[in-house]
């Protein structure tokens, strides 16, 4: 039978991992981002509102547009409506979303279906009569 594990550690134990621990298991581009929380003043101020909701009510869904927002261990359990340019998609967060981006669960593009070919289409359809 297969565990379940983050990194190595088990999904119970995801949610207590440490900030320093997570940032070095994390990749660089991780790294870089959460290293540099102080400059960027927009995702700054998303993890404060995230750090509020854990607070007050975890329950709620946390609607934002900051699709770059790395997931972090604390944020395990929560819900997230994430912006995909037309309405907000919900993202419950598992331990296996942990390191990820945000706007990776909230695809901005729709998969598009095709119908058959209309009148006109075909050499065999040319002659046929509309009505």
């Amino acid at each position: 039978m297969r565990r379940e594990t983050f990194k190595g550690i088990d999904a119970e134990n995801v949610k207590s991992i440490s900030m320093d621990d997570f940032v070095k298991m994390t990749t660089s581009r991780n790294r870089r981002t959460l290293k540099r929380l102080g400059n960027n003043p927009r995702l700054k101020q998303f993890m404060e509102k995230v750090k509020k909701v854990m607070t007050t009510n975890p329950k709620k869904v946390i609607r934002t547009h900051v699709r770059d927002a790395v997931i972090i261990p604390e944020w395990v359990g929560l819900k997230f409506g994430v912006h995909n340019g037309k309405d907000f998609k919900p993202v419950e967060i598992t331990y296996d979303k942990v390191g990820k981006r945000l706007g990776d669960f909230s695809h901005t593009i729709g998969r598009v279906l095709h119908s058959g070919p209309g009148v006109g289409a075909t050499r065999g359809s040319k002659f046929v009569p509309l009505k």
